[in-house]
């Protein structure tokens, strides 16, 4: 059985919206299947917990003493 569809309006950066364009037509899909896919890519980042306080107050603690480290493996 087919998902229900609903039709909406909204406004998008132009940029974005040609790159997005640009992106179906080399693709050889409709604008509304990436949109879809892009909306629940987002739903499915957001659902992930986020970071327990105890295991980020230590990564920022180790921030102090490694601070450099972190700088050269990020180049």
């Amino acid at each position: 059985m087919a998902a229900t569809r609903e039709k909406f309006a909204t406004q998008v950066n132009t940029e974005i919206l040609s790159a997005v364009r640009s992106l179906a037509n080399k693709e050889g899909r409709q604008l509304q299947v990436l949109v879809e896919e892009a909306l629940a890519d987002l739903i499915e980042k957001r659902k992930k917990a986020p970071p327990r306080a105890n295991v980020m107050g230590a990564y920022l603690a180790s921030h102090e003493k490694y601070a450099a480290l972190y700088k050269k493996l990020a180049e």
